[in-house]
Protein backbone atom coordinates (compact mmCIF):
# COMPACT_ATOMS: atom_id res chain seq x y z
CA UNK A 1 0.00 0.00 0.00
CA UNK A 2 2.66 2.03 0.44
CA UNK A 3 4.05 2.32 -2.60
CA UNK A 4 0.59 3.54 -4.08
CA UNK A 5 0.62 6.04 -1.78
CA UNK A 6 4.15 7.10 -1.27
CA UNK A 7 4.71 10.92 -1.99
CA UNK A 8 1.87 11.87 0.54
CA UNK A 9 4.21 12.08 3.10
CA UNK A 10 5.14 15.49 2.48
CA UNK A 11 1.59 17.03 3.32
CA UNK A 12 2.02 15.19 7.12
CA UNK A 13 -0.39 12.17 5.92
CA UNK A 14 0.53 8.86 7.41
CA UNK A 15 -0.48 5.90 5.01
CA UNK A 16 1.78 3.60 6.78
CA UNK A 17 -1.15 1.72 8.40
CA UNK A 18 -4.03 2.42 5.61
CA UNK A 19 -5.37 -0.86 3.29
CA UNK A 20 -6.61 -0.51 0.18
CA UNK A 21 -9.57 -3.32 0.63
CA UNK A 22 -9.66 -4.37 4.28
CA UNK A 23 -12.75 -2.43 5.06
CA UNK A 24 -14.74 -4.11 2.61
CA UNK A 25 -12.92 -7.71 2.86
CA UNK A 26 -14.10 -7.47 6.60
CA UNK A 27 -17.68 -6.13 5.10
CA UNK A 28 -18.21 -8.83 3.17
CA UNK A 29 -16.66 -11.48 5.78
CA UNK A 30 -19.28 -10.11 8.49
CA UNK A 31 -21.90 -10.46 6.23
CA UNK A 32 -21.10 -14.01 5.22
CA UNK A 33 -21.12 -14.86 9.11
CA UNK A 34 -24.62 -13.17 9.16
CA UNK A 35 -26.26 -15.02 6.89
CA UNK A 36 -24.60 -18.36 8.19
CA UNK A 37 -25.86 -17.20 11.52
CA UNK A 38 -29.22 -16.66 9.91
CA UNK A 39 -30.19 -19.66 8.49
CA UNK A 40 -33.64 -21.06 9.94
CA UNK A 41 -34.31 -24.82 11.22
CA UNK A 42 -36.58 -27.17 9.45
CA UNK A 43 -38.76 -26.24 12.79
CA UNK A 44 -38.95 -23.03 12.19
CA UNK A 45 -41.29 -23.99 9.13
CA UNK A 46 -43.51 -26.22 10.85
CA UNK A 47 -46.89 -25.93 12.85
CA UNK A 48 -48.95 -28.27 14.17
CA UNK A 49 -52.91 -29.26 12.96
CA UNK A 50 -55.43 -30.86 14.76
CA UNK A 51 -57.13 -33.48 12.48
CA UNK A 52 -60.13 -35.80 12.92
CA UNK A 53 -58.87 -39.43 11.13
CA UNK A 54 -61.77 -40.18 8.50
CA UNK A 55 -61.59 -43.80 9.53
CA UNK A 56 -61.72 -44.15 13.64
CA UNK A 57 -63.05 -41.09 14.38
CA UNK A 58 -60.00 -39.87 16.49
CA UNK A 59 -58.78 -36.47 16.70
CA UNK A 60 -54.40 -36.12 16.66
CA UNK A 61 -51.75 -33.53 15.63
CA UNK A 62 -50.18 -33.58 12.37
CA UNK A 63 -47.22 -31.30 11.04
CA UNK A 64 -48.03 -29.29 8.34
CA UNK A 65 -46.01 -26.43 6.33
CA UNK A 66 -46.14 -23.05 6.76
CA UNK A 67 -46.67 -21.96 3.47
CA UNK A 68 -46.43 -18.23 3.78
CA UNK A 69 -42.51 -18.57 5.14
CA UNK A 70 -41.70 -20.70 2.15
CA UNK A 71 -39.59 -19.45 -0.90
CA UNK A 72 -39.94 -21.65 -3.84
CA UNK A 73 -36.64 -22.61 -5.96
CA UNK A 74 -36.60 -23.79 -9.50
CA UNK A 75 -37.94 -27.41 -9.47
CA UNK A 76 -36.33 -30.03 -11.26
CA UNK A 77 -36.43 -30.82 -15.03
CA UNK A 78 -39.21 -33.37 -13.98
CA UNK A 79 -41.02 -31.32 -11.91
CA UNK A 80 -40.09 -32.29 -8.40
CA UNK A 81 -40.91 -28.97 -5.87
CA UNK A 82 -37.84 -27.58 -4.40
CA UNK A 83 -38.30 -24.96 -1.86
CA UNK A 84 -35.28 -22.92 0.28
CA UNK A 85 -34.31 -24.80 3.53
CA UNK A 86 -37.33 -27.50 3.40
CA UNK A 87 -37.93 -30.42 1.90
CA UNK A 88 -41.59 -29.91 1.57
CA UNK A 89 -41.97 -33.84 0.24
CA UNK A 90 -41.28 -34.96 3.65
CA UNK A 91 -44.52 -33.41 5.18
CA UNK A 92 -46.84 -34.50 2.47
CA UNK A 93 -48.64 -37.38 4.12
CA UNK A 94 -51.25 -36.74 6.94
CA UNK A 95 -51.38 -40.47 9.09
CA UNK A 96 -53.37 -41.49 11.93
CA UNK A 97 -51.36 -42.74 15.11
CA UNK A 98 -53.88 -44.34 16.60
CA UNK A 99 -55.72 -46.72 13.54
CA UNK A 100 -53.12 -46.67 10.48
CA UNK A 101 -55.30 -45.48 8.17
CA UNK A 102 -52.85 -42.67 6.06
CA UNK A 103 -53.17 -40.73 2.89
CA UNK A 104 -51.42 -37.91 0.98
CA UNK A 105 -52.70 -34.65 2.75
CA UNK A 106 -55.21 -33.49 0.22
CA UNK A 107 -56.50 -37.11 0.07
CA UNK A 108 -56.84 -37.69 3.62
CA UNK A 109 -60.50 -36.63 4.20
CA UNK A 110 -61.24 -38.46 0.79
CA UNK A 111 -62.41 -42.01 2.56
CA UNK A 112 -65.16 -43.31 1.48
CA UNK A 113 -67.29 -45.97 4.02
CA UNK A 114 -66.60 -49.02 2.41
CA UNK A 115 -62.52 -47.71 1.67
CA UNK A 116 -62.92 -47.18 5.59
CA UNK A 117 -64.30 -50.55 6.17
CA UNK A 118 -61.38 -52.32 4.25
CA UNK A 119 -59.08 -50.38 5.95
CA UNK A 120 -60.20 -51.47 9.30
CA UNK A 121 -60.43 -54.75 8.80
CA UNK A 122 -57.18 -55.19 6.90
CA UNK A 123 -54.87 -52.46 8.93
CA UNK A 124 -56.45 -50.91 11.77
CA UNK A 125 -57.30 -54.62 13.16
CA UNK A 126 -53.96 -55.34 13.05
CA UNK A 127 -51.91 -51.84 13.49
CA UNK A 128 -49.63 -51.12 16.27
CA UNK A 129 -49.68 -47.66 17.57
CA UNK A 130 -46.12 -46.55 18.26
CA UNK A 131 -45.22 -45.47 21.22
CA UNK A 132 -42.48 -43.10 20.73
CA UNK A 133 -42.53 -39.37 21.07
CA UNK A 134 -43.08 -37.37 17.97
CA UNK A 135 -39.95 -35.87 16.38
CA UNK A 136 -39.75 -31.83 16.21
CA UNK A 137 -39.23 -32.41 12.51
CA UNK A 138 -39.27 -35.49 10.33
CA UNK A 139 -35.85 -36.67 8.68
CA UNK A 140 -36.22 -38.89 5.33
CA UNK A 141 -36.04 -42.37 6.53
CA UNK A 142 -38.87 -40.75 8.91
CA UNK A 143 -40.90 -39.50 6.05
CA UNK A 144 -40.18 -43.05 4.20
CA UNK A 145 -42.44 -44.73 6.63
CA UNK A 146 -44.88 -42.43 6.02
CA UNK A 147 -45.33 -42.93 2.76
CA UNK A 148 -44.89 -46.20 2.67
CA UNK A 149 -48.07 -46.63 5.11
CA UNK A 150 -50.00 -44.47 2.90
CA UNK A 151 -49.17 -46.66 -0.04
CA UNK A 152 -50.68 -49.66 1.50
CA UNK A 153 -53.57 -47.56 2.84
CA UNK A 154 -54.04 -47.07 -0.90
CA UNK A 155 -53.61 -50.43 -2.33
CA UNK A 156 -55.99 -51.45 0.46
CA UNK A 157 -58.76 -49.61 -0.17
CA UNK A 158 -58.58 -49.88 -3.73
CA UNK A 159 -57.22 -46.00 -4.74
CA UNK A 160 -56.67 -45.04 -7.93
CA UNK A 161 -54.16 -46.27 -9.80
CA UNK A 162 -52.94 -43.01 -10.42
CA UNK A 163 -52.47 -42.16 -6.60
CA UNK A 164 -50.60 -45.61 -6.65
CA UNK A 165 -48.42 -43.88 -9.13
CA UNK A 166 -48.01 -40.41 -7.19
CA UNK A 167 -47.13 -41.86 -4.15
CA UNK A 168 -44.44 -43.84 -5.99
CA UNK A 169 -42.77 -41.34 -7.34
CA UNK A 170 -42.96 -38.92 -4.40
CA UNK A 171 -41.41 -41.52 -2.74
CA UNK A 172 -38.27 -41.73 -5.28
CA UNK A 173 -38.40 -37.70 -5.26
CA UNK A 174 -38.12 -38.07 -1.46
CA UNK A 175 -35.35 -40.38 -1.72
CA UNK A 176 -33.55 -37.70 -4.67
CA UNK A 177 -33.51 -35.51 -1.67
CA UNK A 178 -32.10 -37.76 0.97
CA UNK A 179 -29.21 -38.76 -1.71
CA UNK A 180 -28.40 -35.56 -2.22
CA UNK A 181 -27.58 -35.13 1.58
CA UNK A 182 -25.26 -37.81 1.71
CA UNK A 183 -22.08 -38.04 2.22
CA UNK A 184 -19.51 -40.16 -0.77
CA UNK A 185 -16.32 -39.90 0.43
CA UNK A 186 -15.44 -43.59 2.17
CA UNK A 187 -16.71 -46.76 0.18
CA UNK A 188 -19.45 -47.53 2.59
CA UNK A 189 -20.76 -44.05 2.12
CA UNK A 190 -20.49 -44.78 -1.69
CA UNK A 191 -22.13 -47.88 -0.91
CA UNK A 192 -24.99 -46.24 0.97
CA UNK A 193 -25.97 -43.86 -1.75
CA UNK A 194 -25.73 -46.47 -4.42
CA UNK A 195 -28.59 -48.11 -2.48
CA UNK A 196 -30.05 -45.64 -2.16
CA UNK A 197 -29.89 -44.44 -6.16
CA UNK A 198 -31.13 -47.90 -6.66
CA UNK A 199 -34.42 -47.49 -4.88
CA UNK A 200 -35.11 -44.06 -6.17
CA UNK A 201 -34.96 -45.51 -9.13
CA UNK A 202 -37.20 -48.94 -8.26
CA UNK A 203 -40.22 -46.51 -7.37
CA UNK A 204 -39.30 -43.96 -10.75
CA UNK A 205 -40.08 -47.07 -12.22
CA UNK A 206 -42.90 -48.00 -10.65
CA UNK A 207 -44.39 -44.43 -11.09
CA UNK A 208 -43.59 -44.32 -14.66
CA UNK A 209 -46.02 -47.61 -15.19
CA UNK A 210 -48.49 -46.70 -12.99
CA UNK A 211 -49.20 -43.25 -14.91
CA UNK A 212 -48.76 -44.92 -18.48
CA UNK A 213 -51.46 -47.70 -17.30
CA UNK A 214 -53.75 -44.88 -15.85
CA UNK A 215 -53.99 -42.33 -18.87
CA UNK A 216 -56.24 -44.80 -20.27
CA UNK A 217 -58.62 -45.51 -17.71
CA UNK A 218 -58.50 -42.41 -15.70
CA UNK A 219 -60.35 -39.31 -16.46
CA UNK A 220 -58.79 -35.80 -15.89
CA UNK A 221 -57.35 -34.00 -13.46
CA UNK A 222 -55.12 -36.99 -11.96
CA UNK A 223 -53.61 -36.33 -9.05
CA UNK A 224 -54.85 -32.65 -9.33
CA UNK A 225 -52.80 -32.23 -12.46
CA UNK A 226 -54.23 -31.41 -15.23
CA UNK A 227 -53.15 -33.76 -18.40
CA UNK A 228 -50.67 -31.13 -20.07
CA UNK A 229 -48.73 -31.49 -16.21
CA UNK A 230 -49.38 -35.39 -16.62
CA UNK A 231 -48.16 -35.74 -20.23
CA UNK A 232 -45.21 -33.76 -19.57
CA UNK A 233 -44.67 -36.15 -16.38
CA UNK A 234 -44.74 -38.89 -18.36
CA UNK A 235 -42.87 -37.36 -21.43
CA UNK A 236 -39.85 -36.42 -18.92
CA UNK A 237 -39.94 -40.06 -16.81
CA UNK A 238 -40.22 -41.78 -19.77
CA UNK A 239 -37.15 -40.09 -21.59
CA UNK A 240 -34.87 -40.39 -18.11
CA UNK A 241 -35.57 -43.76 -18.80
CA UNK A 242 -34.35 -44.06 -22.13
CA UNK A 243 -38.14 -44.98 -23.29
CA UNK A 244 -37.18 -42.85 -26.26
CA UNK A 245 -40.64 -44.04 -28.51
CA UNK A 246 -42.84 -42.80 -25.59
CA UNK A 247 -40.87 -39.78 -24.66
CA UNK A 248 -41.42 -38.36 -28.29
CA UNK A 249 -44.75 -39.21 -28.58
CA UNK A 250 -46.39 -37.93 -25.61
CA UNK A 251 -43.71 -34.76 -26.14
CA UNK A 252 -45.85 -34.64 -29.56
CA UNK A 253 -49.00 -34.58 -28.26
CA UNK A 254 -47.95 -32.06 -26.24
CA UNK A 255 -46.61 -29.67 -28.72
CA UNK A 256 -49.91 -30.02 -30.74
CA UNK A 257 -52.22 -29.78 -27.74
CA UNK A 258 -54.56 -26.67 -27.47
CA UNK A 259 -55.02 -27.09 -24.21
CA UNK A 260 -51.38 -26.69 -23.07
CA UNK A 261 -50.16 -23.80 -22.08
CA UNK A 262 -47.20 -21.58 -23.33
CA UNK A 263 -45.02 -22.86 -20.72
CA UNK A 264 -45.85 -26.15 -20.54
CA UNK A 265 -45.29 -26.35 -24.33
CA UNK A 266 -41.62 -24.72 -24.08
CA UNK A 267 -40.83 -27.18 -21.65
CA UNK A 268 -41.81 -29.99 -24.27
CA UNK A 269 -39.67 -28.22 -26.66
CA UNK A 270 -36.66 -27.95 -24.84
CA UNK A 271 -37.57 -31.96 -24.11
CA UNK A 272 -37.62 -32.54 -27.69
CA UNK A 273 -34.46 -31.43 -28.10
CA UNK A 274 -32.53 -33.31 -25.19
CA UNK A 275 -34.59 -36.58 -26.75
CA UNK A 276 -32.98 -35.87 -30.39
CA UNK A 277 -29.75 -35.27 -28.91
CA UNK A 278 -29.73 -38.85 -26.96
CA UNK A 279 -30.88 -40.60 -30.28
CA UNK A 280 -27.97 -39.13 -31.62
CA UNK A 281 -25.64 -39.54 -29.20
CA UNK A 282 -26.80 -43.68 -29.58
CA UNK A 283 -26.00 -43.85 -33.72
CA UNK A 284 -23.03 -41.90 -33.07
Amino acid sequence: MNNILAGLEKYGLNVEDVSLFEEEQLKKTESIEKIEEEIPSETEFLLEKAVRCQSCEKVFKTKVIKSGRLRRMEPDADLRPRHQYIDTLKYGITACPYCGYAAMTGNFELLTNAQAKLIKETISSRFKSTTELEPEYYSYDQAMERYKLALFNTIVKKGKVSERAFLCLKMSWLLRGKCDELPRETQEEKSTFEKCKKEELELYEQAYDGFLMATSTEMYPMCGMEQSTVDFLIAYMAFSLEKLDVASRFVSGLLTSQGANRKMKDKALDLKGEIINLIKSKKA
